[in-house]
């Protein structure tokens, strides 16, 4: 399908087919267009997120597997800021201080130390949950705009090759022929718009449907650091 639009635009039929279709086939082929051009915008964009995120993501979770507490991880979370994992563990680590600084508080007027207790790592873990959901939030920006192109530009094209079918059939009532000279620049024009549709929504649908694996990789793997940094709190601070 590319290579027949390729070699018409080469030839020049586009440009003649353009030049001859209606007001509002036109209007149509330049909304599918730049549709088409905002997803390509967002695939590369994300495409680019999600390699950064994956690539500080794995860095963080080997130092933080090989450190000898959970606080030793603070300096590498701040310099790998694209991680979601350095703001879920910034979240989890200093909701953790502050729990041990209340028990601190509470057990220097006993003059005793309180350890943390299962309600208190719950806290915790709901917190880093909380950070994690806000992390997806943002790897789901402008995401929804590829669903809404893979699922309205066919449609959108849809309504384009009718329009160009009922113009062939105004020109074949008009001139009373059905030539092809009469009926060709309608049924090229509804071609035409047919193409175009299926153009903006085929890499659409393959985006969207990458991109939502890639975040649901994230968040697994984001779930599993959870784990693995709860239970090692509870390992240092009990």
């Amino acid at each position: 399908m590319n290579n027949v639009l390729l070699i018409g635009l080469f030839s020049g039929s586009v440009w003649q087919i353009l030049s001859q279709t209606s007001a509002f086939g036109l209007f149509i082929l330049a909304v599918l267009s730049f549709m088409s051009f905002v997803s390509w915008m967002i695939i590369f964009q994300k495409w680019r997120q999600y390699r950064a995120v994956e690539k500080d993501n794995d860095r963080f979770r080997h130092q933080f597997s090989h450190s000898r507490g959970v606080g030793e991880s603070l300096g590498q979370a701040k310099a790998t800021s694209n991680a979601t994992l350095s703001n879920i563990y910034l979240a989890g680590f200093e909701e953790l201080s502050s729990l041990k600084e209340l028990r601190n508080e509470g057990g220097a007027l006993q003059n005793k130390v309180n350890p943390l207790d299962n309600g208190d790592f719950d806290i915790v873990e709901m917190t880093m949950e909380k950070a994690l959901s806000e992390e997806m939030s943002k790897l789901q920006k402008q995401v929804i705009f590829l669903a809404s192109t893979a699922s309205s530009a066919p449609f959108m094209g849809l309504l384009g090759t009718v329009v160009g079918v009922m113009d062939s059939f105004w020109s074949i009532g008009q001139r009373g022929s059905a030539s092809l000279a009469v009926v060709a620049p309608g049924i090229a024009e509804a071609l035409l718009a047919t193409i175009v549709g299926l153009a903006a929504a085929i890499p659409a649908v393959i985006a969207y449907n990458w991109a939502n694996n890639k975040m649901r990789s994230i968040g697994d793997f984001s779930n599993n650091f959870i784990l693995e940094f709860l239970a090692r709190a509870k390992k240092e601070v009990r």
